[in-house]
C-alpha cells in the first residue's frame, strides 16, 4: 500500500467487509480527442493510477471509485452536455477535469447548481474557481490544483523583463477565452512594469500562417514573443520565426510543454520556457513512482503532458481525502471538508496541508511552479536553482 492510502486511512475493516457496495461515481470530462486530446488523455491517465491505487486498497467506505469518463472534444457546448448527464443520468458525487478555459466556464455552473464539488485540474483561465465566489454568493462548489494564468502570466512576464531584460515584447494569442484571457494577464503584468507590448497579434484555432503577424513584430523591434496558445498553433510562431531568419526567443504559457508544439516545430521549438508545475524527472521518490506507474499502465516511455497527469492523479486524492473527512459523498458536506482538509494529502506536485479555504479555492502557489525549457526535444528546467529546489516538496505557504 502506497503512503497516500495510509495517510488517508483508506484501507479497515469495515472498507474490506462492504467492498461489494455501490461504487462511488466520479466524472472525468476533457478533450480526448482532437489538439488539446495531449492534455487530456494525459491527465485522465493520471487520474486512472489513482484510481487503481485507491481500489486495491479496498476503496473508501468499502466502495471502489469508479471513473465515468467523457470527451468533451474541447468546445463548451458538448462540455455542457457531457456534464448534464453525468449529473442527471449518471449520477456522480463528484467531478474532475476541464483542460479548456472556455469549457470550464459554460460547463462547471452545472455542478454549482447541482452543489456538486468539481475539480479543475488542468483548466489555468484567471478566474475560473471566481465564478462564484463569496461575497456575492454563499457558496462555490469549484476548486483548482492547476496553476492559473494570473500566477503564470507574472512569470512569464518576469522571466522575459527581469530574468533577461527585454523591454521590446510581442504578444501572440489565440482568439479562444483562454489566448483572450490570457493577453489581458500579460498586458496587465507589463503594465505593472511601466511596459507596453511593441505587438499584440491574435489569431483564431487551426492558424497555419503567421508569417505578417511575426513580419509586423520584427518590424515593432520586439526582443521576444510571449504566447497564450495550444500546441498546434504555437508550432505556426515557432515556424514562422524561424523562416524570417528571426531569432528572438519565445516565452509562454504552460501548453509550450504540449508535443503537439514540441514535435510541429522541431528544432524550431528549442529554447522555448513556460512555467511547469511538474516536469518528468525521477528527482525524489514521489514523482518517481508517479512517473514509472505511468509508463508501465500506458506502455510509453514519455508522458504526453506530464503537467496535465500529474495535476490530475493529484486531484482525485484531494477529492478522497475530502470524502473521508466528509464520512460520505454528500456534497455540501464534501465541499466543506475540501476547504478545512485535517489531514495533508501527499501529492506529487506537493503535498496539499489545507490548500483550501472558504475564501480560497486554489490549491497551488507559486513557489510551487518552475520554469521548463525545451532541450534536445523534452522539457528540462530552464534553471538550475529550480532543479534543486525541486528535490523538496514545496508547499502552500500559510496565510
Amino acid at each position: 500500500m502506497t503512503p497516500r492510502l495510509l495517510a488517508l486511512g483508506l484501507l479497515t475493516a469495515s472498507c474490506l467487509s462492504a467492498i461489494g457496495a455501490e461504487p462511488i461515481r466520479i466524472a472525468v470530462t476533457g478533450p480526448f480527442t482532437g489538439p488539446s486530446a495531449p492534455m487530456g488523455l494525459s491527465m485522465r491517465a493520471g487520474v486512472r493510477i489513482a484510481a487503481d491505487e485507491i481500489n486495491l486498497g479496498g476503496g473508501i467506505f468499502g466502495r471502489r471509485i469508479e471513473l465515468l469518463e467523457r470527451d468533451d472534444k474541447a468546445d463548451p457546448e458538448t462540455g455542457k452536455q457531457a456534464v448534464q448527464q453525468l449529473i442527471t443520468k449518471d449520477k456522480v458525487a463528484a467531478g474532475l477535469g476541464f483542460i479548456n478555459t472556455g469549457v470550464a466556464l459554460a460547463a462547471q455552473r452545472l455542478y454549482q447548481d447541482a452543489r456538486i464539488p468539481v475539480i479543475n485540474n488542468v483548466a489555468t483561465g484567471a478566474h475560473i474557481v471566481d465564478q462564484f465566489k463569496a461575497p456575492q454568493f454563499s457558496e462555490s462548489y469549484l476548486f483548482r490544483n492547476s496553476a492559473s494564468d494570473i500566477i503564470q502570466s507574472a512569470m512569464i512576464v518576469r522571466e522575459a523583463s527581469e530574468r533577461r531584460h527585454f523591454t521590446k515584447l510581442a504578444i501572440f494569442h489565440d482568439t479562444t477565452p483562454y489566448g483572450e484571457q490570457g493577453r489581458e494577464q500579460l498586458i496587465a503584468q507589463l503594465a505593472q512594469r511601466n511596459l507596453k507590448p511593441v505587438a499584440i497579434e491574435g489569431f483564431k484555432l487551426g492558424t497555419t500562417d503567421l508569417s505578417a503577424a511575426l513580419k509586423r513584430a520584427k518590424d515593432a523591434g520586439a526582443e521576444a514573443i510571449l504566447t497564450y496558445a495550444i500546441g498546434p498553433e504555437l508550432a505556426s510562431i515557432a515556424n514562422g520565426r524561424a523562416k524570417l531568419g528571426w531569432t528572438v526567443p519565445m516565452i509562454g504559457s504552460w501548453p509550450l510543454s504540449l508535443p503537439n508544439f514540441i514535435e510541429a516545430a522541431g528544432k524550431n521549438a528549442e529554447g522555448a520556457r513556460m512555467p511547469q508545475t511538474f516536469i518528468e524527472e525521477a528527482n525524489n521518490s514521489r514523482r518517481t513512482g508517479f512517473i514509472v506507474a505511468y509508463h508501465q499502465a500506458n506502455q510509453t516511455k514519455r508522458i504526453p503532458s506530464a503537467v496535465s497527469a500529474a495535476q490530475g492523479y493529484d486531484s482525485l486524492y484531494l477529492l478522497v481525502g475530502a470524502m473521508i473527512q466528509a464520512g460520505g459523498t454528500d456534497g455540501p458536506k464534501v465541499r466543506q471538508a475540501l476547504e478545512n482538509l485535517n489531514k495533508p494529502v501527499y501529492g506529487v506536485i506537493t503535498t496539499y496541508d489545507h490548500p483550501f479555504s472558504s475564501t480560497d479555492h486554489e490549491a497551488l502557489s507559486e513557489n510551487m511552479v518552475v520554469m521548463g525549457e525545451v532541450k534536445n526535444g523534452r522539457i528540462a528546467y530552464a534553471y538550475a536553482d529550480d532543479e534543486r529546489r525541486s528535490l523538496l516538496i514545496q508547499k502552500k505557504p500559510k496565510k
